[in-house]
């Protein structure tokens, strides 16, 4: 063969894999590629299973990252909604007035509101049961200056006129109006806070992931620089070996991605049907309204199935250009 065959041939587009296996035998290099022609990197091997262990890791915990911000913001989003939707009215007692008065005063006052839906009116007896918890039980409070509550409920959150109502309700010198906008601010900011702090360490789980996919990709060319060098001498192209190496690590990051996905949902499952449990005891109700169901909705899952895919794509991403930028190193 002449060498400008022997360059044409080097010249042509990317070579199939059974072209290179056989100008690996015509080379005498049978021992590298085996007697069958088996694959670049091997499918199974100590370092791939080591690799895989780690994205199941990495995986797991960007799934639980991402799950437990789906749960905050959908708490957040119902307390938000049930709190926009009440108002609270207090009356504080005050010497020389009727006190009963003033609360129906109030109450009427607030049902000839526009978008009030019901209101209840707290009993002194109820009042000092709310004060219970701070100020403990079997204390007896009759001579404290303990305030009336008025609740309102609305159809829907920011269609009563506030300033109307308390402009109403200033007829009423013991009479104070309560939107409840510092307490929906701070939750806000504190849901926001929380969602941003998952969503930092998602990334942060992902970059660890792809920084762990990089050393695993330059030790497999390190492993495989014979080879690497063989596939250059028959005119293999550069995209060629990056895309076998390519396939071989998306294989392992899809394998790890399911794994550690799976283990997830069901770490989900598991613990929402212990929280469901709990739920059901006498103080389950206070910790449900406060922290929510502990279950997630089809959104969750589909996110953490979304990471898994992710997973994957990353890998193999990242090992192509870890192989590209290597390569040309070399040259």
């Amino acid at each position: 063969m002449s060498t400008s065959d022997t360059h044409s041939g080097a010249e042509t587009a990317v070579k199939p894999p059974g072209f290179l296996a056989q100008a690996m035998r015509l080379l005498g290099l049978q021992e590298l590629i085996g007697t069958r022609g088996t694959p670049l990197l091997p499918v199974s091997s100590l370092a791939g299973r080591a690799l895989v262990f780690v994205i199941v890791i990495m995986t797991f915990l960007a799934a639980l990252a991402a799950g437990s911000v789906q749960m905050i913001a959908e708490t957040s989003r119902d307390w938000t909604m049930s709190v926009s939707r009440e108002l609270t009215i207090q009356i504080r007692p005050r010497a020389g007035r009727d006190i009963e008065a003033d609360v129906r005063k109030a109450k009427d006052i607030a049902e000839a509101q526009a978008g009030v839906r019901d209101t209840r009116v707290y009993s002194r007896a109820d009042a000092e049961r709310l004060l219970e918890p701070w100020l403990g039980a079997g204390l007896n409070l009759g001579d404290l200056p303990v305030p009336r509550l008025i609740t309102l409920r609305t159809t829907a959150p920011g269609v009563v006129d506030i300033a109307r109502l308390r402009a109403e309700l200033g007829a009423i010198p013991t009479a104070s109006l309560d939107d409840h906008r510092v307490w929906l601010d701070r939750l806000a900011i504190m849901a926001n806070t929380l969602v941003a702090i998952g969503l930092v360490v998602l990334v942060l789980v992902l970059t660890a992931m792809g920084l762990a996919i990089t050393f695993a990709t330059r030790g497999a060319m390190a492993g495989n620089r014979e080879i690497i060098d063989v596939l250059h001498l028959v005119g293999a192209e550069d995209k060629f070996i990056a895309g076998e190496f390519r396939r071989h690590f998306l294989r392992l990051g899809f394998r790890g991605g399911i794994i550690g996905a799976g283990l997830a949902i069901l770490f989900f499952l598991v613990a929402g049907l212990l929280a469901d449990r709990w739920l059901s005891t006498p103080g389950g109700d206070q910790v449900e309204a406060l922290f929510g169901s502990f279950s997630l909705g089809w959104q969750g899952y589909a996110a953490i199935v979304l990471i898994a895919v992710v997973v994957a794509i990353v890998t193999g991403i990242v090992s192509r250009a870890t192989v590209f930028r290597n390569l040309r190193g070399l040259e």
